[in-house]
């Protein structure tokens, strides 16, 4: 079987270390896997080693100074759509709004549903839904909004986790690697995906500032920020929350792929206060860590984490878990580490392998349109 899994970006962000672990996972079990992506910004790779199993196309994607957002995104479109040929593969698989427009007929995972308010965009995310002539979701929640909101019902695949990478940074043998964050960082709380609404990162630092006043010696860590969208104004008032709070959180930004675990491993407790997740893949390479996690009271995390973490459903009870959470609870660690080391990629490309069996790409394919149509 020939599989094109097509995605926005070359950068660590969660729908793309899926693709790639998607893709790793489907080409093991013996599928002829190619994936297609934009390179943005002078890129000359994915941002860590892929399996040489793998087959990449990566089209040169520049930089362009005062873009907005919009015409950003319609570029991508046009680009990945005008260097894509459907006519090599016997399935089609767009992880996103971008490439899914791109490619028109197409199986979409729809990871999670995004609101804009540009027309142009809002058009983009009802074409990406409606469009593909397949879905997948990562859970049931969002797969019950999507039926909600269109009347499709798409098959539910959970996400893999990567356990063995995470699960050893936490090992005695990778002592030394933990160490030298904790020199550096002294004893933290990590974040990571970025400063950005959707990962409710103002109300972390509001929750730290309180979490600090029984916590004088614990840090506040974000790591990622990779994103296609401009969230200056919520970054400055991010600043401007943080000078009135009178607290200084570490903002690591992009972290090299083969630093992330021992990061993950050596924090005191991982904050997932996302206001909208698809699965969370983060906070599950944090239990694959042992890592104590708190997470925002949302019905799609209590599906996919059940109690193997706790829910704080606003800002007071964010910084009382996240204190709370330090102490150790063997019961609900073991219980998080077997989550997660249930949760294989393998078993996520058979279930894919069995999707594609069941709805082959159709004759005729491809569909042209998209928002500049």
């Amino acid at each position: 079987m020939r599989i094109a899994l097509l995605t926005y970006s070359t950068k660590p962000r969660g729908g793309v270390v899926h693709t790639l672990n998607l893709a790793e996972a489907l080409a093991h079990h013996g599928a002829e896997v190619t994936v297609w992506s934009l390179a943005r910004g002078g890129d000359d790779g994915f941002f860590r080693q892929i399996d040489p199993t793998v087959t990449q196309r990566l089209i040169p994607f520049a930089d362009v100074a005062d873009e907005t957002i919009t015409e950003r995104i319609v570029r991508s479109i046009e680009t990945l759509r005008h260097a894509f040929d459907p006519s090599a593969y016997d399935i089609v698989h767009a992880q996103d709004c971008i490439s899914a427009n791109a490619v028109g007929t197409c199986i979409r995972t729809i990871h999670h549903l995004d609101q804009f308010t540009t027309p142009i965009l809002v058009e983009c995310h009802e074409k990406a839904v409606v469009n593909p002539y397949a879905h997948i979701c990562v859970s049931r929640a969002v797969a019950h909004e999507v039926h909600g909101g269109w009347g499709l019902s798409p098959t539910v695949i959970p996400n893999g986790v990567d356990y063995q990478r995470f699960h050893d940074a936490a090992a005695p043998a990778a002592t030394e690697d933990r160490r030298r964050w904790r020199e550096r960082l002294g004893p933290y709380v990590l974040a990571v995906g970025g400063i950005e609404p959707r990962k409710g990162s103002i109300d972390l630092l509001e929750a730290y500032a309180a979490l600090r006043q029984q916590n004088p010696d614990l840090a506040l860590v974000f790591a990622g920020g990779e994103t296609l969208f401009d969230y200056r104004d919520y970054r400055a008032e991010f600043e401007r929350r943080q000078a009135e709070l009178g607290v200084e959180p570490v903002v690591l930004g992009p972290v090299a792929d083969d630093a992330l675990p021992a990061l993950v491993a050596g924090c005191e407790v991982f904050a997932f206060p996302s206001t909208k997740e698809g699965f969370g893949l983060a906070a599950m390479e944090a239990l694959a860590a042992g890592r104590p996690v708190v997470a925002r009271e949302l019905p799609i995390l209590r599906e996919v984490f059940g109690d193997t973490v706790t829910y704080a459903a606003d800002l007071d009870a964010l910084a009382t878990q996240l204190h709370a959470a330090r102490t150790s609870h063997p019961g609900r660690r073991a219980a998080g580490e077997a989550l997660a080391r249930s949760l294989t990629w393998d078993n996520a490309a058979q279930a894919h392998l069995e999707f594609y069996a069941a709805h082959p790409y159709p004759v005729g394919g491809r569909g042209l349109d998209t928002v500049l149509a």
